[in-house]
């Protein structure tokens, strides 16, 4: 059965959507979907058609595709024959486009197969499953991500330096100035759009402040589940981005945009609610930790390095990870310590939670959350101990976390527990997926290599 071709349909949409179509006419909606890189695809449909119709066709080829757009040979025996997916609406993600010319939404659609299996390789439905093991267990996991990124001067050129945008002075943006009012007033017109925007949509915002790269900035969104903060984050890249563009600079969300500075994370909190009292299980009756909270942390420190290739997902990802530069460089855990991988926040015992330093602002939202998750997940489970509690400056301890993305790929593929947590069938096409990407960045000669090895060698 269709939806009601008169529009009476938009009487059942999210409050802010509603909101903002208020005396308006609907003009356009745009069916999306995330693929692997997290990149939205999709149809954009006359509002009267999306009335008319429960799903629509893509095919399954777009999770086959790497960030350069080239196919890997993912499609399994059957071969590349590019089946259509049923795409449905989830109509609780109806969202404003506040940037757009006309009167326009966007609804998140899941895909499944013609039978109406979820498609196993699907970001948003590997977030979904992982989640559904958690809440098969009587769990309710919790996220909250913090998300940097660099404002920085148009770049027309690849070969050209990225450099950071010129603020209202006239004067580029400064680094090492974290946490300056001064420097976030420099952006002051981006960041004004950013909270219209993000008011159009609905999205709360825990705060915005300036980090310590030049022109970087972290956005910081409150607490709640998993899918819905996937959706935010999904959404929030494509309006930062949109606001960046009215002011004649850009957002990148890559780990390592400039050289010398520091690289963009997409820190996630963690904690984990009984379903049926809403209790914290990472605090006791007491206020004291936990078994759960100590199990959670050894899960992360057990399979986080089978899983940085989904939260470290390019081989631009791990020039981040560079020792004393506000990025991880092993998995060791402590308390306020934020030289550490896994770090446990000041906070009281109903908020207790843990944090997960590793993951990248380039990893897609759905796998970031996934993989942090499903390590969680795992240790719980299997009653995994953590290490002892780290004390000092971790910069001075030994790497844990791998250094490329060749290496990482490696730890995924053997990684049979995460596996089967995420699904197989996603871990088989993941795979395939990020070796053709790797295999096409090593076949592209550097600047580097050219400039010392060309007459020295």
């Amino acid at each position: 059965m269709s939806r009601d071709s008169s529009d009476h349909w938009t009487d059942d949409l999210p409050p802010k959507a509603k909101a903002y179509l208020e005396g308006r006419r609907l003009d356009e909606v745009e069916c999306i979907i995330s693929d692997i890189p997290g990149i939205a695809r999709g149809k954009a449909v006359p509002a009267s058609k999306f009335a008319r119709q429960d799903y629509f066709h893509l095919p399954d080829s777009i999770f086959y595709q790497t960030i350069t757009g080239t196919w890997s040979d993912a499609a399994g025996a059957q071969g590349f024959l590019e089946r259509d997916m049923i795409l449905r609406p989830d109509m609780t993600t109806a969202s404003a486009a506040p940037w757009t010319g006309d009167w326009t939404l966007q609804v998140i659609h899941d895909a499944f197969d013609r039978d109406g299996t979820p498609v196993p390789f699907s970001p948003r439905n590997v977030l979904k499953r992982v989640v559904g093991l958690y809440e098969a267990r009587g769990w309710t996991p919790v996220v909250a991500p913090e998300m940097e990124f660099f404002l920085i001067a148009r770049n027309l050129d690849p070969a050209q330096d990225i450099k950071p945008m010129v603020g209202r002075s006239g004067r580029p943006a400064a680094a090492r100035q974290a946490y300056s009012m001064t420097a976030v007033d420099e952006f002051g017109p981006v960041i004004d759009d950013i909270y219209d925007f993000a008011e159009a949509q609905g999205f709360e915002i825990d705060g915005i402040t300036q980090e310590g790269g030049a022109g970087q900035l972290e956005i910081n969104l409150r607490h709640g589940n998993p899918v819905k903060l996937a959706d935010e984050v999904f959404y929030f890249k494509r309006l930062i981005r949109e606001a960046a563009l009215r002011h004649d600079c850009f957002a990148t969300f890559m780990a390592k945009p400039i050289a010398h500075e520091p690289g963009s994370a997409m820190h996630i909190h963690h904690s984990v609610l009984d379903r049926k009292t809403g209790q914290n299980l990472f605090s006791d009756a007491d206020g004291a930790e936990t078994a759960a909270f100590m199990h959670f942390i050894g899960g992360l420190q057990s399979h986080l390095p089978s899983a940085v290739a989904m939260q470290a997902p390019y081989v631009n990802s791990y020039r981040r990870y560079v020792r004393d530069h506000a990025a991880p460089i092993n998995l060791e855990w402590g308390r306020d310590n934020r030289t550490t991988g896994i770090r446990v926040p000041l906070s009281g015992p109903e908020s207790r939670r843990v944090e997960n330093r590793v993951a990248g602002m380039d990893c897609n939202p759905y796998l970031g959350f996934a993989a942090s998750l499903a390590c969680g997940y795992l240790g719980m489970v299997n009653g995994i101990t953590p290490r002892p509690v780290f004390e000092g400056d971790a910069y001075e301890g030994e790497p844990d976390v791998p250094e490329v993305l060749g290496q990482a790929l490696d730890l995924f593929e053997e990684a049979d527990a995460l596996h089967e947590v995420l699904g197989r069938d996603f871990a088989r096409v993941y795979s395939i997926m990020k070796r053709t990407e790797y295999e096409e960045f090593l076949q592209v000669i550097s600047p580097w290599e050219r400039e010392h090895l060309l007459l020295n060698v």
